[in-house]
């Protein structure tokens, strides 16, 4: 049974919440995406939830009213290079300042989905299962999930063997053969242990 979730209280004395979300820590390949949303209290969107609940149609459809509707959003990103360089979890964290920092709206709170923060110049809170409790988070997480998916499928053309289209990234069985038969190319993450295998560096 699942538990029921308590309703997030937003902390007194603050005008403009932004919600922060991540994509893509789990996969093996492509930037670990983050978005940041301001959403418009006098112009409320209906069906906010954890991207992940969501079909792949009402993802594509809150993506662009989320877009149209936010007082702002942004995308902040971190490349293989660097999630190799200085490890997921940081790589991930700066991808979180990335993207409040390009918000075009100064929000005055920040309230980041999980449990952790980023080094912000804001005000901030970690809220576990955020994305189902706080809009704003919600709506991150389907600006960072959808815009990752796109990617996934567009480098899927380039490398259609790889079967990016269905496993975006992530290492199911059927991508851990496809590595072990194609191999791994520039996108791929080399400090993530399969990868490692395939190049011989574990």
């Amino acid at each position: 049974m699942s538990k029921i979730l308590p309703d997030f209280e937003y902390p007194a004395g603050f005008e403009l919440f932004a919600g922060v979300d991540e994509v893509g820590r789990g996969p093996l390949v492509g930037d670990v995406v983050t978005a940041a949303v301001i959403l418009d209290p006098n112009n409320p969107i209906l069906g906010l939830t954890d991207s992940k609940k969501l079909s792949e149609k009402k993802r594509e459809l809150l993506f662009d009213e989320i877009k149209e509707k936010a007082l702002s959003w942004s995308i902040g990103r971190s490349a293989p290079q660097e999630i190799d360089e200085i490890n997921i979890l940081q790589a991930t964290m700066i991808a979180m300042q990335r993207a409040v920092e390009g918000l075009s709206v100064k929000p005055s709170y920040v309230l980041i989905d999980g449990n952790r923060i980023p080094k912000l110049s804001i005000p901030a809170e970690a809220v576990v299962k955020g994305d189902l409790r706080v809009a704003e988070i919600s709506a991150a997480s389907i600006i960072a999930k959808v815009t990752r998916d796109r990617e996934m499928v567009e480098l899927d053309k380039q490398y259609p063997e790889y079967g990016f289209a269905g496993h975006k990234g992530y290492p199911t069985k059927a991508h851990l053969a496809a590595i072990e038969r194609h191999g791994v190319f520039e996108q791929y993450r080399k400090s993530f242990k399969p990868v490692k295998r395939v190049l011989g560096l574990d």
